[in-house]
């Protein structure tokens, strides 16, 4: 019971994994990242690559302490909060003690949950399975639509529409269905020019 109420307060959180690698998507492709991979994820994507993150009580809860201590011991200073869906939780304390510690912050999220947390980078990627929620918009750095289907380009039309102008807008192939849609989504980029491509550089280089 204690560790339920602390993790409602965002002093303990479920970790599935915790990990220091090379980010491989998206705007910070490239950069050396730990990333923090929450446990517990309520949207259901039939895609998805960690549906073993989905099941939050599977996963140790660790104190927000144990869980930066984890990020101090590598010398990286970027921190990539990640999940299952990560705004399940009030990220506010995490993010406090990060910020305290010295790292810049992104997070990658669905934004199905209200907001919480301080945060340098917003990496919103909506999902069809579940309505996001609409304190991510204004938040909102980058978005990153997932291609898995040729209706999936009216659905980033759609969110591209509710974000702000600063945001970047990314599209980006599921993996199983790259070489179906990569020539549709290059062709897209090519007529639709405030859209960019991101690819899984880290599948394709094989880095854990």
């Amino acid at each position: 019971m204690i560790d339920k109420d602390l993790v409602e307060k965002g002093l303990k959180l479920p970790v599935m994994e915790a990990f220091y690698t090379i980010q491989g998507e998206g705007t910070f492709t490239g950069h050396p990242a730990y990333f923090i991979r929450l446990g517990g994820c309520d949207v259901g994507c039939v895609w998805c690559d960690v549906k073993e993150s989905w099941e939050a009580g599977k996963w140790p809860v660790l104190s927000i302490e144990e869980i930066v201590q984890g990020a101090l011991e590598h010398p990286g200073r970027l921190v990539v909060i990640t999940g299952g869906e990560p705004l399940m939780y009030d990220l506010n304390p995490l993010t406090s003690l990060l910020k305290e510690k010295g790292f810049i912050i992104n997070i990658e999220t669905s934004g199905t949950h209200p907001f919480s947390g301080h945060f340098d980078w917003v990496c919103f990627s909506p999902k069809k399975f579940k309505e996001p929620h609409e304190s991510i918009f204004e938040r909102a750095d980058e978005l990153k639509v997932i291609v898995f289907h040729k209706s999936d380009f009216d659905f980033a039309e759609k969110h591209a529409a509710m974000v702000t102008e600063k945001c970047k807008k990314l599209l980006q192939p599921e993996w199983s269905r790259s070489e179906k849609y990569i020539n549709d989504i290059i062709n897209y980029v090519k007529s639709h020019p405030d859209w960019n491509i991101s690819l899984q550089t880290h599948k394709f280089m094989d880095i854990p």
